[in-house]
């Protein structure tokens, strides 16, 4: 799959290249201390992966999430720079999407039951710092819940991602390149833009009796956002997009 960056203030990069193989070091049980002596344990935990305070064991070959939550198989970071230079693992960015591999049963809201809206087999991309990462199968898993996907990607192109629940899909206009005296900016110079032109919608948020509540806004709509929400990225031919939820617009401009 083309990659897609992505960039923000307090959003950080990210990437979706091509699927591959993560690897990660053994776990080795620690010395054991005895009144003075140092000795080392007698038997060693071998096969055990830890992920953010998750361990799986290699004997368990499927997990199965529960309510509203979902597994993805995440995306492997990218190993080259554009110009080709190899990164080291420190330097690599984090990826921020993948695949779903499997769903829940759904939730109960108020007496009616919502089934997970995501089918496994999508292409997705979640916020950052959701969900716990486990290693399964020797690739790198992550198990969050559905509100924490911020769409499914139907192309290799941001442009065409389809948001959900109450987020909405911008694409940002250009900042300035020059101040009111005619002065050139730099790129580092420039002002952020928060005004953009809705893309795309998600189809609502769910009320306590498990209905979706319709968005206010709609595509085309030209609208003003909280300077330092949602997460960035950048299409195919280099355009600026945002995801941000509903409730960070501030306005809408005609």
């Amino acid at each position: 799959m083309a990659s897609l960056q992505v960039s923000g203030a307090g959003v950080g990069a990210a990437a979706f290249p091509a699927k591959g193989k993560a690897s990660i070091g053994a776990l080795r049980l620690p010395s054991t201390v005895i009144v003075g002596e140092v000795r080392p344990a007698r038997r060693a935990l071998r096969g055990l992966v830890v992920r953010a305070a998750t361990v799986v064991a290699p004997k368990y070959t499927t997990l199965k999430p529960l309510a509203d939550r979902v597994l993805v198989k995440i995306n492997s970071s990218e190993e080259k720079t554009t110009g080709g230079i190899l990164l080291p693992t420190t330097a690599q960015s984090k990826p921020q999407g993948g695949e779903v591999v499997a769903v829940g049963e759904g939730r109960i809201i108020g007496d009616k039951k919502v089934d997970v809206s995501i089918q496994v087999g999508a292409q997705v991309v979640y916020s950052k710092y959701a969900g716990t990462e486990v290693e399964l199968n020797d690739y790198n898993h992550l198990v969050l819940k559905e509100d924490d996907i911020i769409g499914i990607l139907e192309t290799d192109d941001v442009e065409d991602m389809k948001p959900l629940n109450d987020r909405v899909l911008i694409k940002i206009a250009e900042a300035d390149d020059k101040t009111p005296g005619g002065l050139l900016l730099t790129e580092t110079t420039k002002e952020k833009p928060s005004i953009g032109t809705v893309v795309a919608v998600g189809p609502g948020s769910l009320d306590e009796e498990g209905k979706r509540s319709l968005l206010s806004v709609f595509a085309g709509s030209t609208v003003l956002y909280s300077k330092y929400a949602g997460s960035e990225f950048k299409g195919a031919d280099g355009t600026n997009y945002i995801v941000l939820r509903v409730s960070d617009l501030m306005a809408v401009l005609s």
